[in-house]
């Protein structure tokens, strides 16, 4: 189920016509959200061709001129990670032999982005990679989206404008008036997250103790605080393969909780996720249109699809005018 969010129009002092040096372009990666942030800056995106050769190498053709323009490129790098990065880095490497003059990579979802840190000998840190791979291409600002860690921001080298879905997702939950709300983070790490969605919705947060076994593999173990008799809101940055909501949600049902929701910014839904969830107690899966949904989870009754494209064409339009982005 999709829906379209409202989110006030600030006033801004901007004109995207044929006179103004913006040039919006997208990838191959979600074309659809970067067809929503066009619209929603009064314009369209700029000409671009991208195809694969035979053997697989992507080409990169700029329409249109953009010499001493602003360009912004809208493209997660979402599955397929790899191709789709070999992508932004081409179209980049295209903006700066076109006389571009600054190029802004939007980036709603980062691909290899829990690569952060060695968590066993002998181990690659790929979200540093990633990033100087980025940033060696050479664009002068970052806009990224609910990154994994905040601290991910200092892997690149350029500006960075970390955005965040928290306004999209609690506006929709408001409108539902849920009574007895509590917020529930499905780990450790997402604390701090379930803390500002349960100031914003006024309620208590409860914290499931998790233990990760493996890659893409988590045991629950305990539920730390009260959930019984309460509509629960599980909150987190992504749902992957869905082991670890399901697996929260099953015991936050066992625990006495009554509707269970949630709320995530990335939908990756790789491997059995869709199937997960369909069988799982959740009600209802709230997430943003950062990666675009397969065709399975489109058509899952339980998944509902929130807009981002007007806070990420906001940003575009600040960014331009050399505004607060905060």
């Amino acid at each position: 189920m999709a829906v379209e969010m409202h989110i006030p129009q600030l006033e801004r002092n901007r004109m995207l016509d044929g006179t103004c040096k913006v040039k919006i372009f997208t990838g191959r990666a979600n074309p659809e959200l970067a067809e929503e942030i066009a619209h929603y800056l009064g314009t369209s995106l700029s000409p671009i061709q991208i195809k694969n050769f035979s053997d697989g190498e992507t080409y990169v053709q700029i329409q249109e001129s953009i010499r001493g323009n602003d360009v912004f490129l809208i493209q997660p790098t979402c599955s397929p990670a790899n191709e789709n990065i070999m992508e932004l880095l081409i179209m980049i490497d295209a903006f700066k032999r076109a006389s571009a003059n600054t190029i802004n990579i939007v980036m709603p979802y980062y691909g290899y982005a829990r690569q952060d840190r060695k968590t066993a000998g002998r181990e690659a840190i790929s979200a540093k990679l990633v990033a100087d791979l980025i940033t060696t291409a050479g664009p002068d600002r970052i806009i990224a989206m609910d990154l994994h860690t905040g601290q991910l921001q200092g892997f690149f080298n350029i500006k960075v404008d970390h955005l965040y879905a928290t306004p999209v997702l609690i506006d929709y939950i408001q409108q539902k008036r849920l009574e007895n709300p509590v917020v529930v983070s499905p780990d450790a790490g997402g604390v701090e997250r379930a803390r500002v969605f349960a100031k914003k919705l006024d309620c208590p947060i409860a914290i499931i103790d998790k233990r990760r076994v493996g890659h893409n593999i988590a045991e629950v173990y305990n539920l730390i605080g009260d959930v019984r008799g309460r509509n629960a809101i599980i909150v987190d940055d992504m749902i992957d393969t869905a082991g670890t909501i399901c697996s929260g949600a099953k015991m936050l049902k066992e625990q006495g909780a009554q509707q269970i929701f949630a709320c995530a910014a990335h939908p990756v839904f790789s491997g059995p996720a869709i199937q997960r969830l369909s069988e799982s107690p959740i009600d209802e899966i709230i997430v943003t249109n950062s990666i675009p949904l397969s065709p399975a989870g489109a058509q899952t009754q339980k998944i509902t699809l929130l807009s981002f494209a007007r806070l990420l064409g906001e940003a575009i339009g600040r960014i331009h005018d050399v505004m607060s982005v905060s």
